[in-house]
């Protein structure tokens, strides 16, 4: 029983910190500003656009 608690505690945080920033949001655009910008995709570099330069 004790293994089971622990392994339900391990995947709860690790689904916590898997969970990225609603695109568009002020997380999101902040993150984006700090990751470089050859790493981002198309459809990243449209999303900001959109939502982070013409808000």
């Amino acid at each position: 029983m004790q293994m089971i608690k622990k392994a339900l505690l391990l995947s709860s945080l690790l689904l916590a910190a898997a969970c990225a920033p609603e695109v568009g949001s002020e997380a999101w655009c902040a993150a984006m500003k700090e990751k470089p910008k050859g790493d981002w995709s198309v459809n990243e570099a449209s999303d900001y656009t959109k939502h982070c330069v013409f808000k």
